[in-house]
């Protein structure tokens, strides 16, 4: 064997036998030069956060005496021109509109990369991108648009504390390989956008304000309103009217707590309504591949946060539950039953009926709560990634009928004989419960009746590729959408 091949690829001590880290020994053999033009907040948790992970840095400042102090020791701050010169990758960390003032850079700066971390002053603003002026400016160099969704303090703290996904694109492959890289390294997970055409999409991403939760977010409250409304005119409007009984005391709680259950149900029916839609259109056409109307698979798309809206209001309504025996209303009531009873000469009000459906009311609304709760933590993006995607279908699939099943029988305990009670009916209008459910009990049929053999067969049939007709022309969707089903048409 060569004397060279004997010796060790990293050393592990030096000459007086002592062991050094690995990192300082493979810092020796790999210390990149990284740049950043500018001395803003980012600027300097960026610095940090390539110090830590073992780059050199050398940060170029108009003022360097003033800037020294902002930065870690390790971090070498110079002039721009000097920072320009030294580094390979150079970030800008400046504001666009001062752009610009690094034209005088511009020879410093051929072939090397430049990483465009700025942010759109406003949401899909006209024009092109703030990277693609860039581009414009520097075309000898490489421009990689990213880490403008990461906050400073971020960078600062590590990727423990915050999102880790970085949006990148480029149209030099090399060159979006290079920080793709550097900030896995950083110890976060880099996403390929594609060539710099994106760089406008990417601008606006740290822009968008929950995007996928406007529908469900405004479903939600128009539910809310709606069962709030029913409810106040049932339980409020109507004894004032008919007794010129005022009651408006329960507006805060009991109102609330009966609109919270009604808009958790019917929200949880909306979530599994979709899938059946779908299976529903599928078994209409014999095929697969024919893409769903826009408004049906925006709706699929969204179940999530149906869910989680559901979750929300079913989690307020057992808080307020708890809280029902604590008002000073209810201990008004619980005094006057008690004096109503001695006055009678009751000796025993115990009711087997009454005592059985609210043992049964309180037991199954536990299950379904709990049930609703792991889907909910399911669908967290850090638990999902920890299960396979059949436990994953599992839970959200079966289990989540199992919920509907459970919240439908508890809301069917809760009305348990006042459907044929002619009292119930005020106003001509029937109970709440009556109206809420409808859609879950509709839910549950058409689930069912897709469970029959000769139909659950054809769907299986026909979600493995199988075609009532294997004539089909590909065509391209209205939109750039893409669904979890191939863009082809059937004819």
């Amino acid at each position: 064997m060569p004397e060279e091949m004997q010796q060790a690829l990293i050393e592990r001590g030096d000459d007086k036998g002592r062991c050094r880290p690995l990192e300082v020994c493979m810092s020796e053999f790999d210390t990149q030069v990284v740049g950043i033009l500018g001395t803003g907040d980012f600027s300097r948790s960026l610095a940090r956060r390539l110090v830590a992970s073992g780059y050199r840095v050398v940060v170029g400042s108009r003022t360097p005496k003033h800037a020294v102090a902002l930065f870690p020791e390790e971090a070498e701050v110079t002039s721009q021109l000097e920072a320009a010169s030294q580094a390979d990758v150079v970030f800008v960390a400046i504001f666009p509109e001062h752009h610009a003032t690094l034209l005088e850079l511009k020879t410093a700066l051929a072939g090397k990369i430049l990483v465009d971390v700025s942010n759109s002053s406003q949401i899909k603003r006209a024009g092109p991108s703030h990277a693609e002026r860039l581009a414009d400016m520097f075309p000898e160099s490489f421009i990689v648009k990213g880490l403008n969704t990461i906050s400073a303090w971020v960078l600062q703290t590590g990727s423990r504390d915050g999102s880790r996904q970085v949006f990148l694109c480029s149209d030099s492959s090399k060159a979006k390989s290079t920080v793709l890289a550097m900030c896995r390294r950083m110890g976060f997970c880099p996403v390929d956008m594609g060539l710099l055409s994106s760089s406008r999409e990417i601008e606006n991403l740290p822009f968008y304000l929950f995007p996928s939760w406007g529908t469900p977010i405004l479903i939600t409250l128009i539910l809310f309103i709606f069962f709030y409304l029913y409810n106040f005119v049932r339980d409020v409007v109507h004894p004032l009217v008919k007794a010129k009984k005022s009651v408006f005391y329960k507006m805060p709680i009991e109102t609330v707590n009966v609109t919270l259950p009604s808009v958790a149900l019917v929200m949880l029916a909306l979530v599994y309504m979709p899938g059946l839609l779908a299976a529903l259109v599928q078994l209409r056409r014999g095929t697969k591949y024919d893409r769903f109307p826009n408004w049906l698979d925006k709706w699929l798309t969204k179940r999530k946060q149906f869910g989680l809206c559901s979750f929300l209001c079913a989690a307020m309504h057992a808080i307020y539950s708890l809280c029902l025996p604590m008002r000073q209303s209810a201990r008004f009531r619980l005094l006057n039953d008690a004096f109503k009873q001695v006055k009678e000469g009751v000796e025993d009000a115990w009711s087997d009926e009454g005592v059985w459906r609210m043992e049964l009311y309180v037991s199954v609304g536990i299950i379904a709560l709990g049930l609703l709760s792991l889907l909910a933590i399911t669908s967290l993006p850090s638990v999902a990634d920890n299960i396979n995607w059949r436990e994953f279908s599992f839970i959200q699939s079966t289990l989540g009928y199992c919920t509907l099943s459970m919240a439908t029988v508890h809301t069917l305990l809760f009305g348990w004989d006042r459907a044929f009670d002619p009292s119930q009916y005020r106003f001509l209008l029937p109970p709440t419960f009556m109206v809420v459910l409808i859609l879950p009990v509709s839910v549950l049929l058409v689930r069912l009746i897709l469970l029959l053999p000769c139909i659950a067969q054809q769907l299986r049939q026909i979600r493995r590729g199988w075609e009532r007709s294997r004539h089909i022309r590909f065509i391209l969707p209205n939109d750039d959408r893409v669904t979890g089903f191939d863009n082809v048409s059937h004819v």
